[in-house]
């Protein structure tokens, strides 16, 4: 069976979750706006430089949900999903997902972000699974504020796909020669090149080079611009 796999910030959403989450709880006064803004735009720079310390920037993004119980964070999630994500939702993305569906792909959005923020979304954009960084909760389903596992990102996203395929019994090589892999961030390219499909969307400037130079697709699903911060 072919593999549809999704990066999801500035892919299959015209923005970014995991900044827009805490765009999101500096708006609200949950945590300090001028500390946090400065900090949060620091590390999305890191991010699109490909500069980016992973284990430092999850000690920042999840420091705030072991601040606060569980219900209220959903309470937030909810209008958070309101409020910033269905905006960066649009029709060229769903669109492209149906196309996926209906040829009978499996769908799989695969992402830094993590699940907290990106499990609602996936859901919304009709994605059963879902690959993210993992977040570590203490017996009382509290989080701890540190994350679980492999981070899913850059080389990680390789790991833990080829960890998802295995626990289905599913043969690395035969599922990467019939997988599609979109994406907009030259950090992807581990997972980029590994698929036989690699599809750039409104690519940062390093994978479009890349992209034009090894003759990937090039797709646009949110204009010309990549969305910004």
């Amino acid at each position: 069976m072919a593999l549809a796999l999704f990066d999801l910030d500035n892919t299959l959403l015209a923005g970014d979750s995991d900044h827009a989450w805490l765009e999101f709880l500096s708006e609200q006064g949950v945590v300090d706006g001028d500390t946090l803004r400065e900090a949060n735009d620091r590390y999305y720079r890191a991010y699109l430089n490909g500069t980016l310390d992973i284990e430092a920037f999850l000690s920042f993004v999840l420091a705030p949900l072991a601040e606060h119980p569980r219900e209220r964070l959903e309470t937030w999630h909810r209008q958070y999903m309101e409020a910033r994500i269905a905006p960066m939702i649009t029709d060229a993305a769903r669109a492209l997902v149906e196309k996926h569906r209906e040829a009978g792909d499996t769908l799989l959005i695969i992402t830094a972000t993590n699940r907290f923020v990106t499990g609602p979304i996936a859901a919304a954009l009709g994605v059963p699974e879902l690959l993210a960084t993992e977040v570590e909760t203490d017996a009382h389903g509290a989080f701890t504020g540190r994350s679980r596992g492999v981070p899913c990102f850059r080389e990680g996203k390789v790991q833990r796909l080829a960890q998802w395929l295995d626990e289905r019994g599913w043969d690395w090589h035969e599922s990467m020669a019939q997988a599609t892999f979109y994406s907009d961030s030259h950090n992807d390219l581990p997972l980029l090149e590994a698929v036989a499909q690699p599809v750039a969307v409104d690519p940062d400037p390093e994978l479009q080079t890349i992209a034009q130079r090894r003759g990937w697709p090039i797709l646009h699903l949110h204009g010309a611009c990549r969305p910004a911060v």
